[in-house]
């Protein structure tokens, strides 16, 4: 079957994540690039094998971040290991480059063609770990418009983790995900306060009262509590659980990812047999189409 057709069954979505060892010129940089690739590749390997969705990389390991422009090494090795991903995995994969060098994701997204990209710093200014990040909305979609990308899609965290958003306190999250939405994102990603913390769950819920788009749950998601959320949103970004000892450092536990895996088995099942519940639009998103 056609990877298009494919897509066009899928109503709900598990991405995971690979994260990618720290690159060359970074603090914790150790080991020969060839040696990067490979593991970004088992971990792949691994999640595509036991059934995720899709994968997302990310230069998580490249702490402290830099902001915005990442140098030419960065961008040039991320390129080489996406394009190396896109050559051995068949599933939809999208990039995020740390800390909010999205038109270097894309223009990654590009070369390697990838289908999807994470952003942050998308509409409405705070204050990151890197520092005061403005938006970027319109000059994303026009640089996505003039490099002839618009089939990549653009997933936008709103009021994002390790972030301060005292600037914008006036605004609920809702007029975060209206603005958007209005600025013309794929997708909407709501996360907790860092990196393995849960998304509250009136947060969801106040996404999918504010936006037709979907709606993805970008932290904190575990097989303890995916039942939780499951009717709530259209797609679920892992990453620290799937990892040995839910520790997002480490290496992607293949145990841990069949395991999650069948517990959604076991979710999809349940909801063919009960239909649907609460407001939650159920027909597929197609996202990556």
């Amino acid at each position: 079957m056609e990877l298009k057709s494919i897509l066009q069954q899928k109503d709900k979505w598990i991405i995971g994540m690979v994260h990618i060892e720290a690159l060359p010129g970074t603090p914790m940089h150790s080991k020969p690039f060839q040696e990067i690739i490979k593991q970004a590749l088992i971990e792949a390997t691994i999640l595509q094998n036991s059934g995720v969705d899709a994968i997302l990389i990310e230069n998580m390991h490249d702490v402290p971040y830099l902001k915005k422009k990442v140098g030419p090494e960065i961008v040039s090795c991320m390129t080489a290991i996406a394009c190396e991903m896109r050559h051995n995995i068949h599933l939809p994969i999208g990039i995020q480059i740390l800390a909010a060098a999205n038109q270097e994701a894309l223009a990654v997204a590009l070369a390697a063609n990838l289908d999807f990209i994470r952003v942050e710093g998308f509409v409405f200014a705070h204050v990151a770990d890197e520092g005061y990040l403005e938006s970027c909305a319109g000059e994303l979609l026009r640089y996505r418009k003039m490099i002839g990308a618009e089939h990549i899609r653009i997933f936008t965290d709103v009021q994002k983790k390790h972030s301060s958003h005292s600037i914008t306190g006036d605004l609920d999250l809702k007029g975060h995900v209206e603005a958007a939405t209005y600025f013309l994102s794929d997708g909407i990603v709501i996360t907790g306060t860092s990196t393995g913390k849960e998304a509250l769950v009136d947060d969801v819920l106040a996404a999918r009262e504010s936006t037709n788009l979907p709606i993805l749950i970008g932290s904190g998601i575990t097989e303890m509590n995916i039942a939780k959320y499951w009717y709530l949103a259209d797609a679920f970004i892992v990453g620290s659980w799937f990892k040995q000892e839910g520790n997002w450092k480490k290496p992607v536990s293949e145990e841990r990812v069949k395991s999650f895996m069948r517990k959604i088995s076991e979710l999809k099942k349940a909801r063919r047999k009960n239909g649907s519940i609460g407001n939650v639009v159920e027909e597929d998103k197609s996202f990556f189409l």
